[in-house]
């Protein structure tokens, strides 16, 4: 059962040289106690997707499409019922835990906040439960630490904080953007053990955005891969490993360090080209300059996104095995 079912989704800015497309006709669903992964490079609109959806971009932006959730489509709820879901039903962790969080006041204050918002408590009551998420997320000495200030923490602790937050109403959607970026590794398998825990005690469902492949191999149950605001691939965790089908797909997991690779092996693969700007997209499939299977039909059509195996779906008029051949 779908607790998002997302369909159509576009957004696009107004600038001074006229509309540019962000997202472009995005549809996916979340199911519950589900780990979405969605993976892409910088820019290729990940964050804006799910911005958009809690209608957390300026005004400059234009959003069409549905999105609904608990029977009512949060892209034309109006503000006053949006600003209840925000936080309590759907909760979202944002990428930067330094500059996310106030740094002028203390973190029992801002997790306390959200507590007497949405749920009314006392603060005698918000404190007690500011303590019981600190401990949930796995921060040593919460009683300690629930008087501290932002810049008193770690960057591990913060991001825990930011989750801590957002956890506070046990909201049925957590959305993760970025959670483990600029964290060690022994830290980023910290946040991602929290992720697993979270998801089996409170039957939370999760989305994870993130460009670190590893990461969603490591918690995801299915995967969205993106492209220039467009999806490019959608497949089980397994099935995208073991068989991508786009050209972009195969790129990015060989850009994947491995242990133990060839010893001759100095430099990791990449996807030759960068992203291109979304004011200035190629007629065609946008992946065309940098795909080594790009023909005329590539480079003038835009390939729908069809089904090429049972719920594998890719958008690509050469699909197949010889996406791993990217280098």
């Amino acid at each position: 059962m779908s607790v998002l079912d997302v369909q159509d989704l576009s957004v696009r800015f107004d600038t001074d040289d006229g509309y540019v497309h962000a997202v472009d006709r995005l549809s996916f669903t979340l199911g519950e106690r589900e780990v979405l992964g969605v993976v892409g490079e910088s820019g290729c609109g990940k964050s804006v997707s799910f911005m958009s959806l809690l209608r957390l971009l300026p005004e400059t932006a234009v959003v069409d499409g549905r999105a609904e959730f608990d029977g009512i489509d949060l892209l034309r709820v109006p503000q006053s019922r949006l600003r209840r879901i925000r936080g309590r039903d759907i909760a979202f962790v944002f990428q930067e835990p330094m500059t996310s969080l106030n740094p002028a006041f203390k973190i029992g204050n801002q997790i306390g906040e959200v507590l007497r918002r949405h749920l009314g408590l006392s603060r005698r009551d918000a404190r007690r439960r500011t303590i019981e998420l600190l401990d949930l997320v796995r921060i040593p000495a919460p009683d300690r630490r629930v008087d501290e200030y932002p810049h008193q923490l770690s960057g591990g602790m913060r991001q825990r904080v930011m989750i801590a937050m957002a956890l506070a109403c046990d909201p049925k959607i957590l959305i993760a953007d970025e959670p483990t970026t600029a964290l060690d590794v022994t830290i980023q398998a910290g946040i991602l053990d929290l992720m697993r825990d979270i998801r089996e005690r409170l039957g939370t469902a999760i989305v994870l955005i993130t460009h670190n492949l590893g990461v969603v191999a490591d918690v995801a149950d299915r995967v969205i891969v993106m492209y220039a605001g467009r999806k490019a691939e959608e497949a089980s965790v397994h099935e995208l490993f073991a068989q991508p089908q786009h050209p972009y797909t195969g790129g990015l997991l060989g850009a994947v360090p491995r242990p133990g690779g060839a010893a001759g092996q100095a430099r990791l693969r990449e996807i030759p080209g960068r992203v291109p700007s979304l004011a200035e997209l190629p007629r065609g499939c946008a992946f065309a300059p940098r795909c080594p299977c790009a023909d005329e039909l590539t480079r003038n059509e835009v390939p729908e996104l069809r089904e090429v195996r049972p719920a594998h779906f890719v958008a690509c008029f050469h699909p197949g095995p010889v996406a791993e051949e990217v280098a």
